[in-house]
Order: structure tokens, then C-alpha cells, then sequence
């Protein structure tokens, strides 16, 4: 039988690991790099490897949103997913880029977007607003599979942490 005083000292050993920054717990996050921007692009996880799924940019064009005509163009694209399915749906971030590759805007599009017509029900689309269409010189994909980020270590200290997609590409930042 282990005596009291062991019971009364460990909680405060405990305490004195963590305040030191030794916790039974090691957690740390990291960021993953953002892969190379493109119209066809193969999808991948945290670590850079491929899932086996190709998301492309089947077509764009500046049109008025139905919804908002008064709100003047916006950039309409349709998308592509082969190699997802309704188990596994993997997303990226669709940008609209002016001809140096420069963000102008973006949004993240996921795979279970693409159920367009029956003719191709692997496509989907969806609408860029940015600031300048006239700027627009094409919308590429980000490979990064956005579709699950795990908890970070301050949100859960002990399950948290690990490989992570990187942030969003926000306006006015050079893909790659």
C-alpha cells in the first residue's frame, strides 16, 4: 500500500509538469504547404500524398448571378470530381486568379457539389464574387483536401494536434 504522502504529491507533480511545458500529452500542431494551384489537380491528404481523386475546372465565365442581376457579374464555373464517391467526399478551394495568379477571390468546393446533369452527374458549379471580374483571368484549384481539419491542441489537448490543411487562400495572395 503506497502511503499518503504519495497520493497528496502527485496531483501537484502533475501540475508542475504542465506549467513547465512537460505534459504527459505532446501536443503540436503543424500546417500543411499549399500544393500547386492548377485548372486539373490531383487531391491530396495533410502529408502531400494523393487520394485518387482529380478535381479540374470544366469551364468558367462572367455572368450575373440569377439571384442578384443587379449585383453585375460574378465568375460562374463548373467543377469536376473523378475518383469521389458518396462515402468520401473530398474538397478543395476554388479561386478566381488575374494572370499573375493573384487571389481575387475564393470558396471552398466540395466533391458531393458535383451532382450536375445527368448527362455528366460528376460536375457541379458554383459562383465567385470578387471585387474587379474584368481582373479575372481564370479559376484554378488548390489541391489540399480541406474536407476534415482534426481538433487542435488547444481545443483538445490530449486527442488534438497533428497535420493540418493549410489556411484557406484569402484575396490578394500569389498562388502558386
Amino acid at each position: 500500500m503506497l502511503p499518503a504522502r504519495v497520493f497528496a504529491v502527485a496531483p501537484l507533480a502533475l501540475v508542475m509538469l504542465a506549467l513547465s511545458g512537460c505534459s504527459p500529452w505532446n501536443c503540436t500542431d503543424t500546417t500543411a504547404e499549399r500544393g500547386k494551384a492548377g485548372v486539373r489537380v490531383q487531391v491530396v491528404d495533410t502529408n502531400g500524398q494523393p487520394l485518387g481523386v482529380t478535381a479540374a475546372v470544366v469551364d468558367w465565365r462572367l455572368e450575373p448571378h440569377p439571384q442578384v442581376p443587379s449585383e453585375g457579374d460574378r465568375v460562374h464555373f463548373r467543377f469536376r470530381f473523378d475518383g469521389a464517391n458518396e462515402y468520401f467526399d473530398p474538397a478543395v478551394d476554388a479561386c478566381a486568379v488575374d494572370k499573375e495568379r493573384v487571389a481575387l477571390g475564393c470558396q471552398t468546393v466540395y466533391s458531393s457539389q458535383a451532382f450536375g446533369p445527368a448527362d455528366d452527374p460528376l460536375t457541379g458549379d458554383d459562383w465567385l464574387a470578387v471585387e474587379h471580374p474584368e481582373q479575372v483571368a481564370g479559376v484554378l484549384l488548390i489541391p489540399n483536401d480541406q474536407s476534415y481539419d482534426r481538433r487542435t491542441c488547444e481545443e483538445d489537448i490530449k486527442d488534438g494536434g497533428g497535420m493540418h490543411p493549410p489556411e484557406p487562400p484569402s484575396k490578394g495572395d500569389q498562388l502558386r
